[in-house]
């Protein structure tokens, strides 16, 4: 009898649309060109292929299509504990897979967890060395077909009244641990000094950082600034892009990340990213075509961003840089190969 369930199965146990659920809303139709898998979905991704739990239960004992197992593919704790009870309780021949992107080492009972996977893969080395043993470094990807430069940047900003402007944006979140307050404190240093610079702030911010993101804009408003710094709010994601095409210079100032895409996706778009020493970014950015410095020297980060917004050839060229950078090393299509290498090995084990 031949396996109506695919050989992979993808999980998204969350009802909340987060990091990990946009990680599996982008790669899943990528790795869908390399074969095929269904999706267990509480997030209401829109994906396609969805399955429920009891068609696990129907068909988890049927045949796999390939290799002797199928593959369970888990990036939360609740999403390893269903794939451990399918392999080991009922037997079905399943194998665990979980991608850790913590910049932590997992709590007892993540732990636990972790130890009974049959593979598991971090997004970065420093996620690696918080994990007692680690089968790949995968690094997440970006979609350069939907990242990308746009084909008149002036018109872009004329679309927001910013013709003849250059933009320096953060991407994200706002609140302190994504170091907002220090790209603000950057901007309001160098706004004075580089006249046809504006800033720009994206993002959410949630209830409880309110009153920092208000502390934010007084500060600007006794420098003067609020006309050139502009908050846009938490935007379509349709609009995000179009903000990443109007940008030159992209900040990501975070205390702390666990792996960070903004970056990777202002790269693709031809922007200069300018980072902290956070998540992944000290593996993927390069003076060729970029700057990560320690957030625990502001001076550092003023002098960057000082030498760049000053020198509009240089920054051409590294805009330039960062795109092809990008879809050399860090597609998104590069990410779905290496998990599906991750899948065969772990098909054919005994």
């Amino acid at each position: 009898m031949l396996a109506v369930l695919a050989d992979v199965v993808v999980t998204n146990l969350h009802r909340r649309f987060t990091g990990v659920s946009a990680t599996v809303q982008a790669l899943v139709p990528w790795q869908r060109h390399q074969q095929e898998l269904v999706v267990w979905d509480w997030g209401q991704l829109g994906l396609g292929g969805e399955i429920g739990f009891w068609s696990l239960l129907r068909w988890g004992w049927s045949r796999p299509h390939r290799g002797r197992w199928r593959i369970w593919h888990a990036r939360r704790d609740i999403e390893i504990l269903i794939g451990l009870l399918l392999r080991s309780l009922l037997r079905q021949p399943w194998r665990v897979v979980f991608t850790s992107a913590a910049p932590k080492p997992p709590g007892w009972w993540l732990g636990q967890l972790i130890r009974r996977c049959d593979a598991v893969i971090a997004t970065s080395p420093r996620s690696a060395a918080f994990l007692e043993h680690c089968d790949a470094v995968i690094f997440h990807g970006v979609d350069c077909q939907l990242f990308h430069p746009p084909a008149d940047r002036q018109a872009a900003l004329a679309e927001v009244g910013l013709a003849g402007k250059q933009v320096i944006a953060s991407f994200g979140r706002i609140r302190p641990s994504k170091g907002t307050d220090l790209f603000v404190e950057a901007l309001i240093q160098l706004l004075p000094h580089h006249s046809g610079w504006m800033g720009v702030v994206t993002g959410l911010c949630q209830r409880r950082d309110q009153p920092f993101l208000d502390s934010l804009k007084q500060r600007i408003v006794a420098a003067g600034l609020e006309q050139r710094i502009w908050f846009v709010g938490d935007l379509e994601s349709t609009e995000i892009r179009r903000w990443y095409q109007r940008t030159s210079i992209c900040v990501a100032a975070s205390r702390r990340e666990g792996f960070g895409l903004t970056p990777l996706e202002a790269m693709a778009s031809g922007c200069v990213p300018v980072t902290s020493t956070a998540g992944a970014w000290p593996w993927i950015i390069h003076h060729d075509f970029g700057c990560a410095i320690n957030m625990g020297q502001p001076a550092a980060l003023f002098a960057c961003l000082d030498a760049l917004m000053g020198d509009a050839v240089r920054l051409d060229q590294m805009a330039s840089a960062a795109k092809s950078k990008a879809v050399a090393a860090h597609s998104i299509e590069h990410e779905a190969d290496c998990i599906h290498q991750v899948y065969s090995q772990i098909m054919r084990s005994n």
